[in-house]
């Protein structure tokens, strides 16, 4: 019996901040997935070997992680004042369903150098030592990321000594511009806070009501304090992710939190847009260990926030739910600000489960809305491996 051959992709797999995913220029990808659709959702499931029944992966890049089950389309961007065109997909490990619904802020780090790689950064603008400026249009969201990637001989640098809290080897530093990271039309019709309030008393029937923070920046986030989940927020991933109640806690909460956003019109929707919002729960300073071993001092720390990613607990902290966290941190009055000792800040570092990071955001109101211009965090990158994915032929 004949059976279809694979076929081969150009393909580069990269680490950006503490993600991983397969990276692919546009023009590259077979014809039919160029454009927005089942076919492009079927090849990318093939290439990450999902969905998986047994939730690892092994016949995919993926790594049976909400960390490592990512993808990424970079183009030329067909805006005058943009370098290159990012869109990103989050692919679900058991289900059927790419998730188009928001940004990966660590995989962001990496967006800029592959451009420069792969010739899609008009070389002009890239020196033969310094820093690149790359102009980045988030096509999930409809945001500017400006990406400040180093050079070296005319060729991106990835070593160096930046050591980045969650990713085991030191690397080169790259800065990251999230410009004006809270959403123009989701949830709320371009306001920061959906709801109009800085703090929403958040109904969850057969959970209870809980304080929250209901935010679009950076990515729509769902904050509560640790405590009114009898958590201390020094919680490592063993403590949730072996809790399979804890957890459909967390998925519950985040769809009703999705309603209230107006992310969703019913709540059946949330099982469909896994990526988006998240949950994370907030506390104030305190002394514990991560998950490598380094201890970590209440005053090493403004405050202690621990986030869920594709309903399990995320070993460090999603770059957009940082750029949310840095964004509420700088408002006056938000749980995250209340948590961080309640002062007005323009940068914030906080304990996660793999160390600590810091962000900054400067917010002010205009009109009655608060404004934040971006919002300012390093990661790394470097590429792990470069060449050529192979699927079916008949998997698209």
């Amino acid at each position: 019996m004949a059976h279809i051959a694979q076929i081969k992709i150009p393909a580069t797999y990269m680490r950006g901040g503490t993600s991983k995913g397969v990276f692919f220029s546009l023009t590259d990808l077979p014809e039919a997935a160029q454009v927005p659709g089942a076919a492009r959702d079927a090849l990318l499931l093939r290439v990450i070997g999902s969905p998986d029944p047994y939730d690892k992966q092994i016949d995919g890049m993926g790594g049976a992680t909400s960390s490592t089950s990512k993808t990424v389309i970079l183009a030329k961007s067909t805006r005058f004042d943009h370098d290159v065109d990012y869109l990103f997909g989050q692919v679900s490990i058991d289900k059927p369903f790419v998730d188009w619904s928001g940004n990966c802020g660590n995989l962001s780090a990496a967006v800029g150098s592959f451009a420069i790689s792969a010739g899609l950064v008009d070389p002009a603008r890239v020196p033969r030592n310094g820093v690149a400026v790359v102009r980045v249009w988030q096509a999930n969201i409809g945001k500017t990321i400006i990406a400040h990637v180093p050079i070296t001989d005319g060729a991106v640098q990835e070593t160096g000594d930046f050591e980045l809290d969650g990713v085991t080897f030191p690397a080169a530093e790259v800065q990251l511009e999230f410009m004006d990271p809270a959403a123009e039309e989701e949830g709320g019709g371009g306001s920061m806070f959906p709801t109009g309030n800085l703090i929403d008393d958040l109904e969850v029937p057969g959970v209870g009501t809980f304080k929250a923070t209901l935010i679009n920046a950076g990515i729509p986030t769902i904050f509560i304090n640790a405590e009114d989940l009898g958590y201390t927020g020094t919680e490592l991933q063993g403590a949730i992710n072996s809790d399979p109640k804890a957890l459909a806690m967390f998925e519950t909460v985040r769809a009703y939190g999705a309603l209230r956003m107006g992310l969703i019109k019913h709540l059946d929707e949330a099982a469909q847009r896994q990526h988006t919002p998240k949950v994370a729960f907030v506390a104030k300073p305190a002394d514990y260990v991560a998950s490598s071993g380094k201890v970590i001092k209440a005053g090493d720390v403004d405050l202690l926030v621990r986030a869920l990613s594709m309903g399990k607990l995320h070993h460090a902290m999603m770059g957009t739910a940082a750029v949310a966290i840095g964004t509420a941190a700088a408002i006056s009055g938000t749980l995250v600000n209340l948590a961080a000792g309640g002062v007005e800040r323009n940068a914030v570092r906080f304990g996660h489960p793999s160390g600590t990071l810091r962000v900054g955001a400067e917010a002010t109101q205009v009109n009655g809305e608060w404004v934040v211009k971006k919002a300012i965090m390093s990661r790394s990158a470097r590429v792990l491996m470069e060449g050529f994915v192979r699927v079916p032929g008949d998997a698209f």
